[in-house]
């Protein structure tokens, strides 16, 4: 009896390592599947005029993005340090931002799918104001302490295939917000420098609630449109060469085609079937012990975090998934 109840428990653990794999595997997958993309700062050169002061909203706006695409796991977006020493090393300006030809140039050198650049077409509000018996209207940021302001966001943004520089994608993102008895920026500053427009203190603005609600627009029309966006096929054969717990060293890196963020298969090898008349090798037998996210790499290794079932060994087989 003692001995069914052990061959039970024996089963029972077996089939939760086994799902327990198959779920890491298709999470770590779905990593590997995801889309590369950056986003440039956006252009805001039509609408600067509308107030004083050194205010880059097209960082700004580009920032909120990046927070938004991040969170919501569609797109695979590389850091910001990333892009930033690229666009230095390629003597990229500001007048750059919304040409696609630079943004498909700086995208291949990345390694990247995707490139997202656009352009702020409206950002100020209309404001009415009662005076002396008449409504006057006028548009702009400022201090403007009315009875009635209205804010008005409005983005643009294509996404540009880096191979080809074609526009994959387009998109327009909408805020409007209104109050009775505000300015337009609130507590958050009269002529809009030095605006940190991810604080709360700005968000809470009309000019910040219209602003998020146009960022979370144009984050829904590019993640709809995902599907447009070829993502990289991964064809590396390796093997590993050291192991530290859960910390592997591969021998293969950027030479093959891998990248930060990258995630392979690590298989063991079982048998071996060769031709008796050559010595040829026939088949390899293998089985999958789990995956590498890959965390570092150079041109011919990387580290990667493995998971799985077990543990890696030197000399397992690293495939694409």
């Amino acid at each position: 009896m003692r001995g069914d109840v052990m061959r039970w428990w024996v089963r029972v653990v077996w089939v939760c390592a086994v799902v327990f794999l198959f779920v890491v595997s298709a999470a770590w997958g779905a990593d590997e599947a995801k889309k590369r993309v950056a986003i440039f700062d956006f252009d805001f050169g039509t609408v600067h005029h509308w107030w004083s002061g050194d205010w880059d909203i097209g960082k700004g706006i580009s920032d909120m993005m990046v927070t938004n695409l991040v969170r919501d796991g569609t797109y695979s977006v590389i850091e910001r340090k990333q892009l930033d020493k690229i666009l230095q090393e390629q003597n990229f300006s500001n007048s750059d931002r919304a040409n696609p030809a630079t943004a498909a140039k700086i995208g291949k050198v990345l390694g990247l799918n995707a490139i997202i650049i656009g352009t702020i077409t409206q950002f100020g509000a209309e404001t009415k104001k009662i005076d002396a018996g008449a409504i006057t209207s006028r548009f702009g940021l400022g201090h403007v302490g009315t009875s009635s302001s209205k804010a008005n966001v409005v983005i643009d943004a294509r996404m540009v295939n880096t191979e080809t520089a074609e526009i994959m994608a387009v998109a327009s993102g909408k805020g409007q917000s209104s109050r009775g008895g505000v300015n337009l920026l609130g507590g958050a500053g009269g002529n809009a420098g030095g605006i940190d427009m991810g604080s709360s203190n700005f968000q809470q603005t009309i000019i910040g609630e219209a602003t998020r609600q146009a960022v979370d627009d144009l984050t829904r029309q590019l993640v709809a449109q995902a599907d447009k966006v070829e993502g990289t096929t991964i064809e590396i054969h390796g093997l590993v060469a050291d192991v530290t717990e859960n910390v592997l060293v591969l021998n293969v890196g950027k030479n093959q085609g891998l990248k930060v963020g990258d995630v392979v298969a690590v298989e063991r090898v079982l048998k071996t079937v060769k031709d008796p008349a050559t010595g040829q090798v026939l088949r390899t037998i293998t089985e999958r012990i789990g995956t590498a996210k890959i965390t570092s790499v150079d041109d011919g290794s990387s580290m990667a975090e493995f998971h799985g079932v077990g543990k890696a060994r030197v000399g397992d087989a690293v495939k694409p998934q």
